[in-house]
């Protein structure tokens, strides 16, 4: 599906690159007190549930991935102590620096600002402008592109809109995709660019999308956290940097206002990995997606109905809440639980993921997905991506030739999501 336009937004993204890169070199500096990878090794863990994986997590250590009751979590020294003497067993020990080493290229093969040998079918921030200016010049009736705001350092966050009348804003259920909150899941980039070319490029022969995009208000944003994905390959290397790039990084999807710091899922610590920031909204990133989100209220209702969170990696359909447990809320009824459970379990079943409540997980507070349901009530999933389990940091870092069936594999998801968007 990519392959002509990848070439050529592969030009332009290299003219952009000369242009930008006084503004990449001067921002590339690594915030003061972040955890180093040499600093971190991952674990496997074996016999966990949710309850053991929200201790674990609270430890300042992180469950990076999970399968089974197997989980996978990544840790300082200090963090595996505190773990081994609270009686979990860490098996498995992987340097995250060793295993980054492994997968980043020679020094003579870095291309700085780029993806690795090996990853160049994944698109950096300029090429995915670049792609998305393409899919616009291609479809100028039906896709338009604006930015939600801006980053820390000052980089646009792109929307594409994709409808029949794209410059109006007429009376349809709208659906949000948004990816690449966490800057090393650079899959997730991916997925997005494929429901942006899918929506557009199949418009004029598939029925079915042709449909979804007349009767439907499609919003794509590729990545929410710009600064932090190119942090992690402007090198030429990859960096497994997850955070922000605010002082020593907020995990954007701990900052969200809904439940903020509740209920222990989420890190007071500035050098963790799930730091949730100084306040709810503190990064310019998630306040720039509250403001869309927000945007999207008219007339007193919310015209964004559902939205599907993208993220890497366990191959999972997860739904709210995150910061409990307990299916039935002040915020969630059994009849509003029954039917997230219901649709995610549908879209489990078409891409082969696990379908769960998020808390059955870990808990978390803070996320996205509490808070557009909590705040907005959005039909809001999150979609852990390919792999089911990666064994470590290499789980964030597939190699290009898995992109095409990975976010192909979601289609039918997508699909089932924005009908359900109507419902």
């Amino acid at each position: 599906m990519f392959s002509s336009r990848r070439k050529a937004v592969t030009v332009a993204a290299a003219a952009c690159l000369v242009l930008l890169a006084p503004i990449q070199a001067s921002v590339s500096a690594e915030p003061t007190g972040a955890t180093a990878a040499q600093d971190l090794a991952t674990y496997t863990v074996p016999n966990t549930d949710s309850k053991t994986r929200t201790e674990i997590n609270r430890t300042g250590a992180q469950v990076i991935a999970v399968s089974g009751a197997v989980a996978t979590v990544e840790a300082t020294p200090a963090q595996a102590e505190q773990l081994r003497a609270a009686g979990f067993a860490l098996n498995d020990e992987t340097k995250v620096a060793d295993a980054l080493k492994r997968i980043n290229p020679a020094q003579a093969q870095q291309v700085p600002g780029d993806f690795p040998p090996g990853y160049e079918g994944y698109h950096n921030l300029d090429e995915m402008n670049a792609e998305l200016d393409t899919v616009v010049k291609d479809h100028p009736d039906i896709a338009s592109k604006s930015s939600i705001g801006k980053s820390f350092e000052g980089r646009d966050i792109p929307v594409l809109k994709i409808s029949d009348n794209v410059g109006q804003d007429e009376d349809e259920p709208e659906v949000l995709f948004n990816c690449n909150q966490h800057a090393r899941e650079h899959l997730t980039t991916e997925m997005c660019l494929r429901i942006a070319n899918r929506f557009t490029d199949d418009y004029a022969t598939d029925q079915a999308v042709k449909d979804a995009v007349d009767n439907r208000e499609i919003w794509i944003i590729p990545v929410v956290n710009p600064d932090g994905s190119s942090y992690d390959v402007e090198s030429g290397q990859f960096q497994g940097w997850r955070k922000n790039r605010q002082d020593s990084g907020t995990d954007l999807n701990r900052n969200w206002g809904y439940k903020w710091g509740c209920c222990g899922g989420s890190d007071d610590d500035p050098n963790g990995e799930t730091y949730r920031g100084t306040a709810e909204w503190s990064a310019p990133e998630t306040a720039a997606m509250r403001d869309f989100i927000d945007s999207r209220v008219v007339g007193g209702a919310q015209q964004i109905k559902a939205a599907i969170d993208f993220h890497t990696y366990s191959e999972l359909v997860l739904w709210p809440f995150g910061h409990t447990s307990d299916d039935v809320t002040e915020d969630m009824t059994q009849e509003e639980y029954d039917r997230f459970a219901r649709v995610g379990g549908e879209m489990a079943q078409a891409n082969g993921y696990t379908p769960q409540q998020s808390s059955d997980l870990y808990v978390t507070d803070g996320d996205s997905l509490d808070w557009m349901w909590g705040q907005h009530k959005i039909l809001a999933y999150t979609f852990e991506m390919y792999p089911a389990n990666g064994g470590g940091i290499d789980g964030f870092y597939p190699p290009d030739d898995v992109i095409e069936k990975e976010t192909a594999r979601n289609d039918s998801a997508v699909d089932i999501l924005i009908r359900e968007a109507g419902a």
